[in-house]
């Protein structure tokens, strides 16, 4: 387990990296932020006064050196946009999408585990049909209409919810139920589909046979089972939402999260700013991922993670 650990750090160490020269060299191919933050009035000698405070124009090579430096550091100097330290703007949005993800998510998996395993006891029946109808329907809402549609009949209406901001539990309603309902739907559909067929397993059926409780047969044999592809499949969902689900839900609530400051970064050609939030995202990933990995050798021993 260890030495598998150590193996899938160093890999992703290499992902990172990977993803931070990848940026790097974006940046600097899709926009100047001397245009961006200098006047139309400003002149030559103001445009190369500021390239050079902003080391752009030293050579590509000498900026990656620059860069790579910064990378082991954790420092990726000031923003252009906040004019402090890009870090540190990271550090203030970052809590907020992960406790937007947490939210979300959590509720998701808390309604998608019942409701899956209520819908799989008689397939084609009414709660199946209406588990089947219910996910396909939050797959198939797009989140921004979504949102608004929630925005229009729960604050603008009923006036029960603010639209936007944060701060309270209030506001972390409707962005949260945005953001979760295709997870949910996603959640729900794989717990429907992955218990049905350990249902239909032989195991089961001798277990039955002994005089088992079903309840103890569902919850110690047939939903053991299907953790391992369940927890999988919501840590993706948590990495979908930091690498780019929740911008879609953060611009429609201007929610003062990590997706909104990079689409803001991206306007702005704060270049800065915008390496600073992938490398953190990069470096959250691997760690999910490796967490993952572990996680399923805890519930099912049998897992080769060789």
């Amino acid at each position: 387990m260890a030495i598998f650990i150590l193996r899938r750090i160093a890999q992703g160490l290499l992902v990172i990296l990977g993803v931070s020269l990848v940026v790097f060299v974006a940046t600097r191919l899709i926009g100047d932020p001397v245009k961006v933050m200098l006047p139309l009035s400003a002149t030559d000698t103001q445009r190369a006064a500021f390239e050079h405070q902003l080391g752009l124009d030293l050579s590509l090579p000498r900026q990656l050196v620059d860069y790579v430096g910064s990378l082991i550091r954790f420092d990726f100097g000031d923003s252009l946009w906040q004019r402090r330290p890009a870090m540190e703007v990271v550090f203030e949005r970052l809590p907020n999408t992960l406790l937007l993800i947490t939210c979300s998510l959590g509720c998701a998996i808390m309604l998608a585990l019942p409701l899956g395993a209520i819908a799989a006891l008689r397939p084609g029946g009414i709660a199946d049909r209406v588990t089947v109808f219910g996910g396909l329907f939050g797959l198939s809402l797009p989140q921004f209409w979504l949102g608004l549609l929630l925005i229009l009949v729960f604050a603008v209406i009923f006036k029960v919810l603010p639209t936007s901001g944060g701060g309270s539990l209030a506001h972390y309603v409707l962005p949260a139920v945005t953001l979760g309902i295709p997870s949910l739907a996603r959640l729900m559909m794989l717990a429907r589909s992955s218990m049905i067929d350990e249902l239909n397993q032989q195991y089961i059926r001798t277990a039955r046979a002994k005089g088992l409780d079903f309840r103890q047969v569902m919850i110690g044999h047939a939903l053991r089972n299907i953790l391992s592809a369940f927890i999988t499949l919501a840590g993706w969902e948590f990495i979908s939402g930091l690498a780019g689900y929740t911008v879609v839900v953060e611009t429609v609530f201007a929610w003062p999260g990590l997706g909104l400051t990079a689409l803001q970064a991206i306007q702005r050609s704060d270049l800065f700013l915008l390496q600073a939030i992938v490398f953190t995202v990069a470096v959250l990933i691997v760690a999910i991922n490796v967490g993952l990995d572990v996680a399923q050798k805890l519930i099912d021993p049998r897992i080769n993670l060789a």
